[in-house]
């Protein structure tokens, strides 16, 4: 087995996303890297942001990745595992795979959902990222990524916010424990 890992979190934004790649993280002691917040550093720079505007959605989300594919191999290089945190698409899963297999890594794939949609609204409307350059996102564009957006088929763990804490966590801990390694005391 490698010795280092690419872990991909997806999921809808809301659904727990970005607390399990924290939580992969620091199993691993590893990097998170995480789409918002690397699009975030752009903000700041206004012809860098027209440049995004005239591409679109699909635009913003390619720049992104391309930003997150570039950090996540850089670890990868050093011999240290990673965390990418993004809503991925088939295209964004298959690149990370191809990337884990080029740097001789380990990839793992954890989606994450929330089954009770008034809970996973609830979520989103109460929450507050506080992301520097970034904007909290609105039910709405929820609802609308939600309508295209196509989960992974083979994910390696589901993570429902639904489903207990613990339960979760013993979960993630499994899939990233090393092999021979003891439960994790955390």
């Amino acid at each position: 087995m490698a010795e280092q890992t690419l872990v991909l979190v997806t999921g809808l934004q809301g659904t727990g996303k970005s607390a399990t790649a924290d939580s992969a993280g620091r199993l691993l002691t590893a990097p998170v890297i995480a789409h918002d917040w690397a699009m975030s550093g752009l903000r700041p720079f206004p012809e860098v942001q027209s440049a995004l505007d005239e591409m679109g959605p699909s635009g913003h989300r390619d720049v992104g990745w391309s930003l997150l594919f570039a950090l996540g191999r850089s670890q990868l290089r050093r011999g240290i595992s990673v965390v990418l945190d993004g809503v991925a698409r088939a295209a964004q899963v298959q690149k990370c795979a191809q990337i884990a297999a080029e740097e001789r890594a380990r990839m793992v794939l954890i989606l994450t959902t929330c089954s009770d949609l008034v809970l996973h609204r609830s979520r989103i409307e109460s929450r507050r990222r506080n992301i520097p350059n970034w904007y909290e996102l609105e039910w709405e564009h929820v609802e609308r990524v939600r309508a295209e957006w196509e989960p992974p088929s083979s994910p390696d763990l589901i993570v429902d916010a639904v489903a207990p804490l613990e339960d979760n966590s013993r979960a993630l801990d499994e899939l990233l424990r090393p092999p021979g390694a003891g439960a994790s005391t955390a």
